[in-house]
Order: structure tokens, then C-alpha cells, then sequence
């Protein structure tokens, strides 16, 4: 136990201490807030206004509301072709002419000319679209005799609110089963994809340590010392040590960064309250909106998601770290050929990733309860149900498979450990794998 310990801090701080692990792991929160300033910056600094004169030959059009990047100007006294001539001279970056559209208010699409001779981007050339299209949409509600607020009564928007069948679980829940839906898919999002990226990441990390080790013939005065098998686990678990480091610090330094952010860049409410009255939502329907979002997310069960959560990313990552090793200890000087040896490790988790995004959008399906039991996917697919309640007996059940495979893993990859981590200048196959489970010790 004591070797163990020894390799173990061995492999923690021998990461710990490299100057690349503290360059990515300061330098990752770092960059990304960099990148988001950034962003804001650009998309800031690149509202240059523009101004377009508009010619409204249906004369129907008073105004036109300016935008935050457009300023529209109605002209009266002046024609197109005078415009034209002296277009350079002319204070207008480019003009739009209304033809008369009121032969046929039941047509629903329009097309107006833009003269310019910078070319717009799109976004512009819809925002322009969209403001006429406001105005000529009042005009025809003006002429059909109906008011904004009848026409508004007219809409119907449907939404769902979840209710449990049983009354006792109906009152236990409360309100909180509202948002229920978009919650748990967001949250279930997240955790798969956190699950997928972790463990491909720290296990890739594995196999390449392993395979520095054997080619630089270090693990061969190792191997004097301890074991291979202890050897395996001591570095499984040492990295394990870093990666949970590096997203201790991520974490607290996003929190802190995130901070910053919001004070570097602050949020306009005048542009927040503007957004919300071109939307047509009602800001007290808004904040009731919130509200109600606020308490479906503090009503989720975090303790057990959490909880279940850190259970299977612990035997999912044996699992898998105890693979990447062994595969790490088979790779010889060919790393082309030694690549092959990942695609087994590599298909199984890529499969996870598609059903669980198929498994949020049913999670009650036959798919998702019966992946939910297979080891290589069920440390990606449960935390990613947790959200959505899934019965009890299928996580105990999925979790007993999982640490029963973890274990026979690790120990079936400390079969393989223990003579590739020593062989040298020979191509490995899947078939002389298979005969270093049967080697005697």
C-alpha cells in the first residue's frame, strides 16, 4: 500500500508541478474571458450607424423607427433619379424605395429596390425588410378594420405545465415541475457532454504518460521496484488527482472571471426592456417567467444528481483510464499502428454521446433504460437521466454493473499492463493481446 501511495504522488506531483499544467490551467479561464471580451468588444464596436433615405411612393409610410445601427430618413421633396445623380454628395449611405403596394394587401411577400454602392450585410438588409414590413403590416390592420389588440386575441401559444399523476407527488412538487422538461434536458446536456469530454481527456492522458514511460525506458527501474498492476493503478489514480486540481481551479476561477466579465461588460436594462417590447412579451409576464424558471432550478434535486453524478464518473473513469493504459503499454515506436488499438476504447464512448442525446429527448424510453445497464455507456447516459427522475432500482443496478466492470477491467487491463509495459520492437495485435491474459505471472 505504501509503494501505491508512493506512485501515486509520483504521478500527481511529477503533472502538477510541469509548467504546462499550470500554463492550461490558468491559461484556459484566462483565455476564454479574454475571448468573450473580446467578442463583445467586436460586436460593440461594429455598430457604425448607417443612414437610408427612404422614397415612399404608396405614400402610406410616415416613419420608419431607427434601429440601433440604422437611422432612416423620409424624403419628400426630391426624386429617385435626382438621388442618383448626386448620389456621392448626398448625405446617404443608401436609399430604399417603397413602390406602391396597396393594389394587393392580400400579397405577403415584397420586394423593394436598395440603391447603394457599398453592399450591405444581411443583418442589415433584414432589419431594414423588418421595419417596413412592421409598417406595411399596421397599414393593412388599419384597412381591414380590426385593431392591434383584436388581432393580438387572435394568436393562440400552447405550453405544457407538468403535473404529477399522483396528488401526493402533486403537492409535494408544487409549482416546481413547471419548467421541468427544458431543465432536466438542459442539465442532462451538460452532464453527458461533461462526462464524454473528462473522460476522454484524462484517459487519452493515461495512455500517453504510459507511453512516454515505456519508450523512454523509465518504467523498466520501475518495474523493480513495484509491480505493474500497482504501477497501473498508482498512475490512474495520480491522474485522476490532476484532473480533479484542474477542475477545482477552473471552477473557481470561471466563478471569479464571470464576475469581472459582468463588470467589464455590463448589461443595458433600457436595451434589455427594449428587447423585451419588440418580442411583445409583457415585462411583468417576463418576470414572472423568470421567476418561475428560478424556482423549477432551485427545486431540482442537486444533492442527488451531484451525488450520482460523482459515482459514475468514478467508475467510468477506471474503467476507461484502466483501457487507455493498458492500450498505452501495447503501443510500440509505431504510433500509427498503435493507434488502432484506441478505436474499440474510442466507438463505445462516441456511442454514449449519440444515445444520450437521444436519451434526453425520451428518457423513459427502452434505449435509455437499457443503455443506462451497459458499463461503457452508463457513466455518460445516467447522469444525464438524473434530471429527468429515473427510478431508483435502475441507478442502484446500473451502479453495482458498473463498479462489478470497473473492477474486472482494471484487473483484466493489469493482465495486459504487466507484459505489454516490457515488450518492445514487436507489432501488437488484438490476438497476441489476447494471450497476455493467459501469461502466468
Amino acid at each position: 500500500m505504501n509503494k501505491l501511495w508512493l506512485i501515486i504522488k509520483r504521478e500527481y506531483l511529477t503533472r502538477v508541478r510541469k509548467k504546462s499544467f499550470l500554463l492550461i490551467t490558468i491559461g484556459t479561464p484566462l483565455a476564454i474571458a479574454l475571448f468573450m471580451v473580446l467578442v463583445a468588444f467586436i460586436l460593440n464596436s461594429n455598430k457604425d450607424n448607417l443612414k437610408v433615405g427612404v422614397i415612399d411612393e404608396s405614400q402610406t409610410i410616415m416613419a420608419l423607427k431607427d434601429t440601433e445601427t440604422i437611422d432612416f430618413e423620409m424624403i419628400k421633396n426630391s426624386s429617385l433619379d435626382k438621388l442618383r445623380d448626386n448620389f456621392e454628395e448626398s448625405e446617404y449611405d443608401g436609399l430604399v424605395v417603397i413602390s406602391d403596394f396597396k393594389s394587393n394587401l392580400t400579397k405577403t411577400d415584397y420586394k423593394f429596390n436598395y440603391y447603394s454602392d457599398k453592399p450591405i450585410g444581411s443583418i442589415t438588409k433584414n432589419s431594414i425588410g423588418r421595419e417596413i414590413g412592421k409598417k406595411i403590416r399596421n397599414y393593412k390592420v388599419e384597412q381591414s378594420n380590426l385593431d392591434e389588440k383584436t388581432i393580438n386575441d387572435l394568436k393562440a401559444s400552447v405550453d405544457l405545465k407538468e403535473i404529477a399523476a399522483d396528488k401526493e407527488k402533486e403537492k409535494e412538487d408544487g409549482s416546481s415541475t413547471e419548467n421541468r422538461s427544458e431543465i432536466a434536458t438542459g442539465i442532462g446536456m451538460f452532464l453527458g457532454l461533461f462526462m464524454y469530454f473528462v473522460i476522454f481527456f484524462y484517459g487519452s492522458m493515461i495512455m500517453r504518460s504510459v507511453m512516454e514511460e515505456k519508450t523512454n525506458r523509465i518504467v523498466e527501474v520501475m518495474i523493480s521496484s513495484v509491480k505493474p498492476f500497482q504501477l497501473m493503478l498508482g498512475k490512474i489514480i495520480g491522474v485522476s488527482g490532476v484532473g480533479l486540481t484542474q477542475i477545482i481551479i477552473w471552477a473557481i476561477m470561471f466563478t471569479g472571471l464571470s464576475f469581472v466579465i459582468g463588470m467589464i461588460i455590463p448589461v443595458d436594462p433600457s436595451a434589455m426592456e427594449g428587447m423585451n417590447t419588440n418580442s411583445g412579451i409583457d415585462p411583468e409576464d417576463m418576470e414572472s417567467m423568470v421567476s418561475s424558471l428560478m424556482d423549477s432550478i432551485f427545486a431540482v434535486n442537486w444533492t442527488g444528481i451531484i451525488s450520482v453524478s460523482i459515482l459514475f464518473f468514478i467508475g467510468g473513469y477506471f474503467l476507461y483510464s484502466s483501457l487507455f493504459a493498458a492500450v498505452g503499454s501495447a503501443m510500440g515506436d509505431d504510433m500509427g499502428e498503435g493507434q488502432a488499438l484506441t478505436i474499440p476504447i474510442s466507438i463505445p464512448v462516441v456511442l454514449a454521446l449519440y444515445i444520450m442525446i437521444a436519451v434526453v429527448q425520451n428518457p423513459n424510453s427502452s434505449m435509455a433504460t437499457w443503455s443506462s445497464f451497459v458499463p461503457f455507456f452508463s457513466p455518460i447516459i445516467v447522469p444525464a437521466r438524473m434530471a429527468f427522475d429515473p427510478p431508483l432500482w435502475e441507478i442502484i443496478l446500473s451502479l453495482v454493473i458498473l463498479a462489478v466492470s470497473a473492477i474486472f477491467f482494471v484487473w483484466l487491463s493489469g493482465r495486459i499492463y504487466r507484459v505489454g509495459i516490457l515488450m518492445y520492437g514487436k507489432k501488437i495485435t488484438f490476438k497476441e493481446l489476447g494471450k497476455w491474459l493467459f501469461y502466468r505471472d
